[in-house]
């Protein structure tokens, strides 16, 4: 069928994709990502839960992130058991494994840390904005797989917790490039961030101890373990 609607399009996906929880397809050039429900037996569905019930959720989440203007996916469609997303670029970690100019590479970063401080701005958090959760495309940052389970942590403790995992993140993906990650996190700081820089600043002053302790594995530790001694680096000599 050469002039498939975009309806029989996703029609014809979720036939071929029973079962699947993610996958992309394209109609007229545009790129987008279905995600549907969990199809889980047995014990597995008994330690994850209900898997429609989080796949709602998670659409919720979306879109009251939506309606506040949040840089996420646009939501082109929904249904009981999926919806459908057009496709935000690049992930940041995979734009940093190209081959792209140094200049591009701090324009990248700069962009995305402006935008989480925008996102901190508006009172609201990620969870988890480590570089592959960050897409971006010509300009256009958009946050995807947002994580919402914190127990009864305050919005600033969110925030703070957002600040480390992105800059622990820069440092695992770029390592000890002290310029480029450093040019980075002030303009989150010069994008209204600052407050929330500071508070990280403070909480962190009660893990310096292990500053000393990473020390020896800054260069040559696993990849979740060498980024620590940098992220209390610079917020230990950094003002």
């Amino acid at each position: 069928m050469v002039n498939m609607s975009f309806e029989q399009k996703l029609a014809q996906m979720l036939e071929l994709n029973k079962g699947k929880r993610i996958f992309q397809f394209e109609h007229q050039g545009q790129r987008y990502w279905l995600k549907q429900a969990e199809k889980l037996k047995g014990f597995m569905r008994v330690l994850k839960g209900n898997a429609q019930k989080a796949l709602r959720r998670e659409m919720c989440a979306l879109q009251r992130l939506s309606r506040k203007h949040a840089a996420v996916p646009k939501m082109v469609c929904h249904d009981a058991d999926f919806f459908v997303l057009e496709d935000s670029g690049v992930t940041i970690k995979d734009w940093l494994s190209k081959d792209i100019s140094q200049d591009n590479m701090q324009q990248i970063l700069n962009d995305s840390s402006k935008a989480l401080a925008e996102l901190h701005s508006m009172g609201l958090n990620h969870g988890r904005p480590a570089l592959r959760d960050i897409c971006w495309n010509n300009g256009q940052v958009t946050f995807i797989d947002f994580e919402s389970k914190f127990g009864k942590s305050s919005e600033e403790q969110k925030k703070v917790r957002d600040l480390v995992l992105y800059i622990h993140s820069l440092y695992r993906s770029l390592g000890p490039q002290n310029e480029i990650v450093e040019q980075a996190i002030q303009q989150y700081r010069d994008a209204g961030g600052e407050w929330v820089w500071l508070q990280t600043q403070d909480f962190l002053r009660s893990w310096q101890w292990l500053y000393y302790v990473s020390f020896p594995f800054r260069n040559n530790g696993g990849r979740d373990s060498k980024p620590v001694y940098w992220v209390l680096r610079h917020f230990r000599y950094t003002v």
